[in-house]
C-alpha cells in the first residue's frame, strides 16, 4: 500500500512537472507590434483600354471544359506516327453530314445480328473444323 502511494505521488508529480513547461505565459514570444508596416494601396494598372470582363463570362485564358476532359484523358496534343498520319491521309476527309446520311431511312445497312450471335454461339476450339457458309 505505502508503494502504491509512493508510485502515485511521484507519478503525479512528473505529469505536473511536464505540464508547467508548456503553459510558461508570461515568458512567450510574441510578435513585436511596432515591427508591423502597412501594405502598399492597390494601384490602377496603366492601361486605361482594357474593358472589365462580363458577370458570368469565361475567361479568355482559361481551355473549354472539352479541352480540360481531353488533356486530363490523353495528355495534351502529340505527334502523330507514321502509320497514324498515312492512315488519316488514305482516309481523307470525313463527310460533314455524315450523321445525318446514317440517320437517313434511305440509307443501306447491313443486319449483323445472326451473324454476330451465330459467331458467338461458335463452340470453342481450334478452328479445325470450322466451316463458312455463303448464302447465295
Amino acid at each position: 500500500m505505502r508503494m502504491t502511494s509512493a508510485l502515485l505521488v511521484l507519478g503525479s508529480s512528473a505529469m505536473l512537472a511536464g505540464c508547467g513547461a508548456g503553459l510558461n505565459i508570461f515568458n512567450r514570444d510574441a510578435p513585436d507590434e511596432m515591427a508591423v508596416s502597412r501594405q502598399a494601396p492597390l494601384a490602377v494598372p496603366p492601361d486605361f483600354a482594357l474593358t472589365p470582363p462580363e458577370p458570368g463570362a469565361p475567361r479568355p485564358q482559361a481551355p473549354t471544359a472539352s479541352q480540360q476532359a481531353l488533356e486530363a484523358l490523353f495528355g495534351g496534343p502529340a505527334a502523330r506516327s507514321g502509320v497514324e498520319t498515312s492512315a488519316l491521309i488514305k482516309a481523307g476527309d470525313p463527310d460533314p453530314g455524315i450523321r445525318s446520311a446514317v440517320g437517313d431511312p434511305d440509307t443501306h445497312t447491313v443486319d449483323k445480328g445472326l451473324v454476330t450471335r451465330d459467331i458467338i454461339a461458335a463452340p470453342e476450339g481450334d478452328g479445325r473444323e470450322a466451316q463458312a457458309v455463303i448464302p447465295g
